[in-house]
């Protein structure tokens, strides 16, 4: 069987712009298989920023890229429901790196800190997920007064501001994917969608305009509209769990989108419960 010469072999195993494994040269008897099989056994490090992900859908999107080797930024605005989670992550991927930051997205100062702080700390931005949202019914009519700018401010605002911040690091890279987390409520009217429909609309608006800018710079831009997803949002809503999809359902799309050649992108992703919405 042929033999990888030492230098062949200390090629063959760097990874990641400068990590070298030493063992190779060292051990002439090892052959081509075995030099593939280590380094394919190690994947180049990969960032991503998650809003929004102590529960729920962004819980899971995190799980699941820490699931496949991701060292990832997260945020939320309750301090201990963050801090429990990150605890979670870190006994269940011990290997990974975390970044748990108290961020309340309504404030611009808050999402600035936050983008400085990944700026730090990342080298390069790979995958954005725009997932903190606010939900909350009414009639246009009839909400309380506030309710548009409180709910533009959690669903539109944060991903617009924390986007930008990020962006020219994404640019500079000529890469990356970002995925803004709308709702089948910004693709069709339904009663008592009020501010909350219109705050997702605007989502919808964002994403399409922000695909179209960035193409030239080779990153990806997918709004997903999932509907009715048990989260802790539903419960105490007397409706079944088995009548709607899990969170893990999103993540597990969304990595799919994620895992695509570089040359494809998903525009909008809508998924629904098989029986329909509710």
């Amino acid at each position: 069987m042929y033999q990888f010469s030492n230098e062949e072999k200390m090629e063959k195993n760097k990874i990641n712009g400068g990590i070298y494994f030493a063992i190779a040269p060292y051990f002439p008897q090892i052959n081509v298989i075995w030099a593939y099989n280590i380094t394919t056994r190690f994947k180049i490090m990969q960032y991503a920023i998650i809003t929004g992900a102590t529960q729920g859908i962004g819980k899971a999107i995190a799980d699941k890229l820490l699931s496949e080797g991701f060292a990832i930024a997260v945020c939320a605005r309750n301090e201990q429901k963050l801090a429990l989670v990150q605890k979670e992550w870190n006994e269940k991927y011990p290997e990974t790196s975390i970044l748990a930051i108290p961020t309340d997205l309504s404030k611009k100062e808050d999402i600035n800190a936050f983008a400085s702080v990944i700026h730090a700390n990342f080298p390069q931005i790979d995958l954005l997920v725009n997932n903190a949202g606010s939900f909350t019914p009414g009639l246009i009519a009839d909400e309380p007064e506030g309710r548009l700018e409180e709910l533009m401010s959690v669903n539109l605002y944060s991903a617009y501001h924390l986007t930008r911040k990020l962006l020219p690091t994404m640019k500079q890279r000529m890469g990356g994917h970002i995925f803004n987390l709308s709702s089948v409520a910004g693709l069709k009217a339904y009663p008592n969608g009020g501010a909350y429909g219109i705050s997702k609309y605007a989502m919808m608006g964002f994403s399409d305009n922000l695909r179209a800018e960035l193409m030239p710079f080779n990153i990806k831009v997918t709004s997903f509209c999932p509907g009715a997803t048990f989260t802790p949002s539903w419960e105490g809503s007397g409706v079944p769990a088995e009548r709607m999809m899990e969170a893990a359902d999103i993540a597990a799309m969304l990595w799919s989108a994620y895992s695509l050649s570089t040359g494809a992108n998903v525009d909008t992703i809508v998924m629904r419960p098989l029986k329909g919405d509710l």
